[in-house]
């Protein structure tokens, strides 16, 4: 992350004021090495936001954000309790994988290769209407020549706490409409970059279900590999409400 844990917890704080949902903020770092001395780690860094609140509202939402935000199938209890879970799950992993090869490798050059890293970050948007979309941004590297950076956000009904599905905000039959609006904006979403855009594996583009919903309209999150290489990482084209109006449920 760019900026400090610390300096990130005061910005979100302050934000869940401007909002108008109560929130706290989790934060937890780790770092393990693979064995006594050695430089291969096992690093972990989370920073969480979170509504705070029996309601059933705070609760709908938190179970949608922990189970994402941990990739947990059982429904997730507390934060702290779930986090643990996770990265006693990611400590096994990593030892039960790393430890064979490190206990084998004999060339000191190859020493810190097996690190593993993992970064969680998730965070609330602004409030639109009756929605409000959560953001979880997600670094993880397990070797190789660069890890692998997500964004994806979760739009939450202010009402309920749902989360709310692409065919729950459309109307019947928007794909092909708004798949035309998101390929005529793709060139413009890359600033224009002519040798970006020919690179794309996809240039075909559809909703994909990894949207949020702000003032300004609606944006899609196409994730690394997902239509276009690494180096483009997380490729997003947005479209105002102008252009989206006659999709939209009433």
């Amino acid at each position: 992350m760019k900026r400090t844990l610390a300096a990130l917890v005061l910005l979100l704080c302050l934000a869940s004021c401007q909002r108008g949902i109560k929130t706290n903020v989790f934060t937890d770092e780790m770092k393990l090495p693979l064995a006594e001395g050695c430089q291969d780690t096992l690093s972990v860094q989370i920073l969480l936001e979170y509504p705070v609140g029996e309601d059933s509202v705070s609760q709908a939402m938190n179970r949608s954000i922990l189970a994402f935000a941990f990739d947990m199938e059982e429904d997730p209890t507390t934060v702290e309790e779930t986090a643990a879970r996770f990265e006693a799950g990611l400590v096994d992993a990593y030892f039960d994988e790393m430890a064979p090869i490190h206990a084998e490798e004999e060339d000191p050059e190859l020493a810190g290769i097996h690190s593993w890293e993992e970064s969680i970050t998730g965070y609330f948007g602004d409030v639109y209407k009756k929605l409000v979309t959560y953001y979880i941004e997600y670094y993880g590297y397990r070797g190789g020549a660069h890890g692998i950076p997500t964004l994806t956000p979760m739009v939450f009904s202010t009402e309920t706490g749902a989360a709310v599905q692409e065919g729950d905000f459309f109307v019947d039959g928007y794909q092909e409409g708004i798949s035309a609006l998101l390929r005529d904006n793709l060139l413009a979403a890359l600033d224009g970059d002519a040798e970006a855009y020919d690179a794309l594996f996809v240039k075909d583009i559809a909703p994909n279900g990894c949207f949020d919903v702000t003032r300004k309209g609606v944006t899609w999150y196409y994730q690394p590999y997902e239509i276009g290489p690494y180096y483009l990482g997380v490729i997003s084209v947005s479209l105002p409400w102008e252009d989206l109006k006659e999709y939209i449920r009433k």
